[in-house]
């Protein structure tokens, strides 16, 4: 029996050193972290990883052959389960707006935060200003009818229109100093030069500073001879389109927007000790193609089958139906982000409504080198770089297309500083850890 008391008594120890005891007894246990738990980012679905034939389904009624069939493996990630609204974005140009208030004109100790054991405002080793963002919701700095900020309107009325530009004196926002600043790894870069001595850290972050308000005149400059006035001057503003995908956005935009998204949900969880999910970016073109499908095999559209309406003869995208009749599926432009049925991942307008920006350079022939496994044919074009270099692919077709350019598999690009009134963007978030629906 003393036996059998010592073997309890010694068990009894290793489960209350397995659970939690802080002394350090010698033992490799591994470093504390910060806490984290497996969830789907906000308004965002999860796509499991699994295995496709990506490519043409379809006569390829352009003979274009750049969809040429091949069998890919993607890792789970998740997607927004909508194109980026127009007030999603109104956050993103609203935040830089009031950044550069604050920092470069309003100059006011109110709002900066002093981080502890500072005692006075402080400039981060970035060369960003810790702006309290509690109180600008507060105390927002564009009413100037608030109690004490009656001295703001004075000081931003360098942020307006001046003279000659200004239209009836009304106080306009010059949208060209609304520029975003910021700086990325290029990991594939720092991977293909990683034995070259004479390279340094500094030569593989890509910097950028890009203007990021929307290109409103699209509507215009992208049809001829069309009255697309009143969506030139209310599409991006009013708020009857606030749930409508953004448009006039270049792929720089773009990528600059996940960049914010990427900073910003990283500040939340750094103000709560939380582990960070890793960065959002554009999806590619492999990726769109995968979500696109909804886990179905062998279909030409997001909802399965060969057709373009359903069973009762209702039209189930937003395009360009037979010679043009715009309305007919119940949209002339573009239509809200959650119209028509989502696919069977949860994902909307996969085909149609804005066709949408990837992370992938074009290559009509990039389906017969990239790998099988996570493929992706990426380059970060420089200013420099010959035109031909900053083709970016598009996906999944627009308002204004035709049919056949709904097509899961059908590809298209557009030059990366280009902004057109049918192309918006979504983002994904690759997943971390195991797999959601790996349970054992």
């Amino acid at each position: 029996m003393k036996h059998i008391y010592f073997l309890i008594a010694v068990l009894s120890a290793g489960v209350l050193a397995g659970c939690g005891s802080s002394a350090d007894r010698g033992e490799v246990v591994g470093v504390p972290a910060r806490a984290f738990r497996a969830e789907v980012p906000y308004g965002m679905v999860y796509v499991p990883s699994g295995s496709f034939l990506m490519g043409q389904t379809d006569q390829d009624v352009t003979f274009a052959q750049i969809a040429q069939t091949k069998q890919v493996t993607i890792p789970a990630f998740f997607m927004d389960q909508t194109e980026i609204t127009n007030s999603q974005y109104r956050q993103f140009v609203n935040w830089v707006r009031d950044s550069i208030a604050i920092v470069n004109y309003l100059n006011d100790p109110k709002y900066y935060i002093t981080p502890k054991g500072a005692t006075a405002p402080t400039v981060s080793a970035g060369g960003k200003q810790y702006i309290n963002w509690e109180y600008v919701r507060r105390n927002p700095i564009w009413s100037a009818a608030r109690k004490g900020q009656q001295d703001n309107r004075q000081k931003l009325q360098a942020m307006y229109y001046q003279g000659d530009d200004r239209v009836f004196d009304r106080d306009e926002i010059d949208v060209r100093l609304i520029k975003y600043n910021y700086s990325v790894m290029e990991l594939r870069e720092a991977a293909n030069n990683k034995y070259d001595k004479t390279k340094k850290r500094s030569d593989f972050i890509m910097r950028d500073t890009v203007a990021i308000y929307p290109d409103t005149l699209v509507w215009l400059s992208d049809f001829s001879y069309a009255a697309n006035e009143p969506m030139v001057e209310g599409y991006f503003s009013h708020p009857s389109f606030r749930d409508y995908p953004v448009v006039g956005v270049t792929w720089r935009q773009a990528k600059a927007f996940t960049v914010w998204r990427t900073r910003y949900n990283e500040a939340y969880k750094d103000s709560r000790r939380l582990a960070k999910r890793a960065p959002y970016d554009l999806p590619t073109e492999e990726e769109f193609e995968y979500a696109a499908r909804g886990g179905r095999i062998g279909t030409d559209y997001p909802w399965g089958g060969p057709y373009i309406k359903n069973a009762k003869g209702c039209l189930l995208a937003n395009f360009k139906p037979g010679r043009g009749n715009y309305s007919d599926d119940g949209g002339t432009y573009t239509v809200k982000v959650r119209s028509y049925f989502p696919n069977d991942f949860g994902l909307y307008n996969m085909a149609g409504n804005v066709a949408e920006w990837t992370s992938s350079a074009y290559d009509a022939s990039a389906s017969t080198f990239v790998n099988d496994l996570a493929p992706t044919f990426h380059y970060d074009a420089k200013a420099k770089d010959p035109e031909v270099m900053k083709r970016k692919v598009v996906r999944g077709g627009s308002w204004k297309d035709i049919g056949y350019f709904l097509q899961n598999s059908s590809r298209a690009y557009e030059y990366q500083d280009t902004a057109k009134s049918y192309i918006g963007f979504r983002c994904v978030t690759k997943f971390q850890g195991r797999d959601l629906l790996d349970r054992r």
